[in-house]
C-alpha cells in the first residue's frame, strides 16, 4: 500500500476544540491512517497521511473546510 502525506492549514485562531473535532472527523475518511495537528510548534497546520487508493486529498480538505471554511493544501 502506497501512502501519502498533506499538510492542511487553518486559520491560527481555530479553536483547540474545533481542531480536536477536525481530527476526529478527518479518521472517520475511509483510507485515512493518521491526522494530527502539531501542537507545539504548528497549532494550525493538521497533517494527514492517507491512502490515495481509497480517497483523494481534495476529499479530506473538504471534510476540514466544515469546520475552517478558510483551510489551505499544502503538498509534502
Amino acid at each position: 500500500m502506497d501512502t501519502i502525506d498533506v499538510l492542511i492549514h487553518v486559520h491560527p485562531e481555530l479553536s483547540a476544540e474545533n481542531r480536536a473535532k477536525v481530527e476526529k472527523e478527518v479518521m472517520a475518511c475511509d483510507g485515512v491512517i493518521a491526522a494530527d495537528f502539531d501542537r507545539h510548534q504548528h497549532p494550525h497546520a493538521l497533517t494527514v497521511l492517507y491512502n490515495p487508493d481509497q480517497v483523494q486529498d481534495k476529499q479530506i480538505l473538504e471534510v476540514v473546510r466544515r469546520s475552517d471554511p478558510a483551510a489551505t493544501m499544502v503538498g509534502m
